[in-house]
């Protein structure tokens, strides 16, 4: 049903887009100024000697006008843009990886810098780094495992000046900060451990976009068990268990469970160890009587549950650490590549382990 004009209760109409956008032209014959003085103004050049009271003449007409500089335009001049692009095929989606990002961009625009999260791209690897490219960012933070040095040779060849690995493994060419999924499935494993577990259940999800994060928690349970001493001929064992994320597929683990005698389970995340937690319960199976169970992320929702998810709760340093090394990067391009391990883990015990 239309909606009468002449009702001062109708919702107003929609605002209509003028038939070509403003232009710096546009904006210099309002101030009465040149192109170029706005092109100062506008994008802060650096050596462009303006006035105050021209300053804000150019201001006021720039917003009289609605007018915004051309992000494409002013790349094809630079040769990139002020965009800091985290990307990658998948990206990590949580209260650890959510903070992080918005303190790193915050922290990003004091420095000149936008920061921007591209969670999608076509492809993967070297096209992925192919359409990153298009983007000309200043620099790339690569949050998924995939890219290769090649990847890092395209994006450098293409304008981008420095290159960011946020994974488990560093890259050649790029600035590697290390998330050591290893220590993460050690930490829960040692403390099944601790509590007298000795055949112990690894759930690995079935979403291959999370192998790397899963295959280095698994080899990280297996460590921490070949240093206890355990192995087949001491009644210890560890097994891998695959998981899709269903109802299904946590039955059919807990089925596995029962027939191997698992009396641990390390359920990679707090996400999955919740789904095969509600799985073991329906089974019947007393939680931790006869098999202790471990998350990893530390969420809310595992603390609400009963019992309570003792969890790995694992830390970053604030985003404007990332901030501060992407900087020196960009302002020191002949510095040496960074190399760091950004996370720690610690166990929090609770009623499920």
């Amino acid at each position: 049903m239309n909606s009468d004009p002449t009702d001062p209760a109708a919702p107003p109409p929609p605002a209509v887009p003028p038939a070509a956008p403003p232009t710096s032209a546009d904006v210099a014959r309002l101030a009465g100024v040149s192109r170029a003085t706005v092109s100062f103004v506008l994008n802060n050049t650096p050596g462009g000697r303006v006035g105050e009271q021209t300053r804000a003449r150019v201001l006021a007409a720039a917003d009289r006008l609605g007018y915004v500089p051309h992000a494409g335009a002013r790349s094809l001049r630079a040769g990139r843009t002020g965009l800091i692009l985290m990307a990658g095929s998948t990206v990590p989606i949580g209260p650890l990886f959510s903070g992080f990002y918005r303190e790193f961009q915050d922290a990003l625009l004091p420095r000149g810098y936008t920061g921007v999260l591209l969670g999608t791209t076509l492809g993967s690897g070297d096209d992925a780094a192919r359409a990153w490219a298009e983007l000309r960012p200043t620099a790339v933070v690569c949050l998924t495992p995939g890219l290769t040095a090649e990847g890092v040779r395209i994006l450098l060849r293409s304008g981008t000046r420095a290159v960011f690995t946020l994974g488990p493994e560093p890259v050649p060419g790029a600035h590697a900060l290390i998330m050591d999924q290893v220590e993460v499935g050690l930490c829960a494993a040692t403390h099944l451990l601790e509590r007298g577990r000795r055949r112990i259940g690894v759930v690995v999800p079935a979403d291959p976009a999370l192998a790397p994060f899963s295959g280095a928690r698994l080899a990280g349970v297996r460590a921490a068990v070949a240093a206890a001493g355990g192995g087949p001929s001491d009644g210890g064992a560890v097994e891998p268990l695959s998981l899709e994320y269903t109802e299904e597929s946590a039955a059919a683990l807990v089925a596995r469970c029962r027939e191997l005698s698992l009396d641990g389970l390390f359920g990679y995340n707090d996400e999955y160890a919740m789904l095969a937690l509600r799985a073991l319960q329906d089974a019947g199976l007393d939680v931790p009587g006869e098999i202790a169970l471990v998350g990893a992320d530390d969420l809310l929702l595992g603390r609400l549950l009963r019992p309570r998810l003792t969890s790995v709760r694992m830390r970053l340093p604030g985003g404007g650490h990332l901030a501060d090394l992407v900087d020196r990067a960009l302002t020191d391009p002949g510095s040496a590549l960074v190399s760091q391990d950004l996370m720690t883990v610690e166990l929090v015990a609770r009623d499920s382990s």
